[in-house]
């Protein structure tokens, strides 16, 4: 690929609105029910008129899988069902060229067990220093080597047959690298040269508070303190010495690091580590005005000593759909709301899900967008048999899994599937046609036209810091620059500020000229 690309970093991220591309249920190009890098590839033109500065993409490499791609194969390479390496060198240059970057997921606290390492490990070579391999508890070694759990559920240590044990915070076929060993940490700074050179202008970093373990592998203990696996300290210098490789060549690091410490998450986001990190404050926050005034206000407190600026989501492959979560009655973000059968009133979830767009989007800081929100998807249900989520089967059914938002989008309301493709993995629900992009983009008061007319105005916001303004109860109001935000999270209607000029709303004023209750309106002073 030759030589790096200059460092030229312009701070694009800072402001960006990113859109997250799921590519199994994104756009199948080729008709076998699964979305490919040549659905992305067509759906551009579409991705360039919403807007969006950049594509996330979830892992498109060589996976047998198991957990939706989060099972790394091999890092070179493209898995067959999404396309070949040259294909997503092909997309990564065509998006560029609409003025659209990509951003790339990396998985470094774990691979596939299908990964080259770890099989040579099991075949008794000299690779399980690269993992967490230790003897059994108990008179025979029956038991785990501490009492750690997974999270999909269960414990995090699986027995081979030679009685040793190995170690997987996540799923069985994800055994947890060793960090501690030079090679693990020179693969992945080698990957990421990779990717850099093949045009890639960011990396989103899995799971990145959980890399390092403490070689002793303690039980957690009620309280223990540093935790064994969680935010310990010295992974700030994995960090440090990736953003070395990341600034040669102008990119860009968001990581993925759920910490309740404020202090402790501002870490990661020092000058010479992390560009960025989900906010996952105002992701689980419930519709509440003053919950989401302080998710607001201690987000952009805990990211100003450190100069980095904040990101805002409303969902994402992980996560319950906007409008399901926000048509419960408890809006606040738990996995047993995803229970089956949980009453949903979808009408009242799309008009607060068309408010929060229009909040979220008018915040300083960066954007991201999971694929479907602009088009309004709810969160499907899907029959029991059809289940792929480990999270379902390790949970003993209790959990349905994250597969309801996983659904292949609808691209055409008069075409077999809704235009996705082939028969889709997933079942597409019965009515998705009524959600397809094409009907949409046909109707001025749609979702899509909304995040459309959003992602072109929000420069109207500038580049400042907000200001809050007096609101009643129950009312968010804030201003950047020349520009209002108003949202109203009450019952009754409300008066709108002064403002000269009415840019936008996710829904129409009451006849008086006030805002309705779960609507929001942008405004020029």
């Amino acid at each position: 690929m030759g030589q790096p690309t200059p460092a030229t970093d312009d701070g694009w991220w800072r402001s960006a609105v990113i859109y997250q591309v799921y590519v199994r249920s994104f756009a199948d190009g080729d008709g076998d029910g699964t979305g490919d890098l040549a659905g992305v590839r067509a759906r551009l033109p579409y991705l360039a008129e919403l807007g969006v500065d950049a594509l996330w993409f979830t892992p498109w490499y060589r996976s047998p899988m198991k957990d939706g791609g989060y099972d790394v194969a091999d890092y070179r390479a493209i898995d067959p069902a999404f396309g070949t390496l040259a294909e997503a060198e092909k997309l990564i240059a065509e998006a560029r060229e609409r003025g659209i970057r990509t951003i790339v997921d990396i998985v470094p606290n774990h691979v596939s067990d299908q990964h080259p390492w770890f099989r040579a490990a099991l075949a008794g070579g000299p690779g399980r220093e690269l993992f967490h391999f230790r003897p059994g508890r108990g008179e025979h070694g029956e038991l785990p080597p501490n009492d750690w759990q997974s999270e999909f559920g269960g414990p995090a240590w699986t027995r081979l047959p030679d009685g040793d044990w190995y170690l997987h915070l996540f799923a069985p076929e994800q055994p947890d690298l060793n960090w501690a060993h030079p090679a693990v940490r020179q693969e992945h700074e080698d990957i990421l040269r990779f990717w850099f050179e093949r045009g890639v202008a960011g990396v989103r970093v899995d799971s990145a508070a959980l890399l390092a373990k403490d070689p002793e592998l303690p039980d957690v203990t009620e309280g223990r303190a540093p935790h064994p696996y969680v935010d310990r300290d010295e992974l700030h210098d994995v960090y440090r010495a990736w953003r070395a490789v990341a600034d040669e060549y102008g990119a860009v690091f968001v990581g993925e690091v759920w910490l309740p410490d404020t202090e402790r998450f501002a870490r990661y986001l020092r000058p010479d580590e992390l560009h960025t990190a989900f906010n996952f404050s105002f992701l689980t926050c419930p519709w509440d005005a003053d919950r989401l005034r302080t998710s607001i206000d201690d987000t952009l407190a805990e990211h100003a000593p450190v100069g980095a600026p904040a990101t805002w989501v409303l969902c994402n492959h992980d996560v319950t759909r906007t409008v399901t979560r926000y048509g419960r009655a408890d809006t606040g973000f738990d996995f047993a709301t995803k229970a089956f059968g949980t009453p949903t009133d979808l009408a009242l979830g799309t008009r607060r899900a068309r408010a929060a767009a229009l909040l979220s989007l008018a915040l300083p800081g960066a954007v991201y967008v999971y694929q479907g929100e602009e088009l309004g998807l709810p969160e499907a249900d899907i029959p029991l048999d059809r289940i792929e989520d480990p999270m379902h089967a390790r949970s003993g059914g209790t959990d349905p899994g994250r597969d309801g938002c996983r659904v292949p989008l609808p691209w055409a309301a008069g075409e077999p599937h809704a235009g996705f493709g082939g028969e889709p993995w997933l079942p597409q629900p019965d009515g998705w046609a009524a959600y397809a992009a094409d009907r949409q983009a046909e109707d001025p008061g749609s979702m899509l036209s909304l995040y459309r007319a959003a992602i072109r105005l929000r420069p109207e916001f500038g580049d400042g810091p907000l200001t809050w303004l007096p609101a009643p109860d129950g009312v968010l109001a804030f201003t950047r620059a020349d520009a209002l935000c108003v949202v109203n999270l009450a019952d009754t209607p409300v008066d709108l500020p002064v403002h000269t000029e009415l840019l936008l709303h996710s829904g129409p004023l009451d006849t008086a000229g006030r805002l309705p209750g779960d609507t929001a309106v942008w405004l020029r002073a």
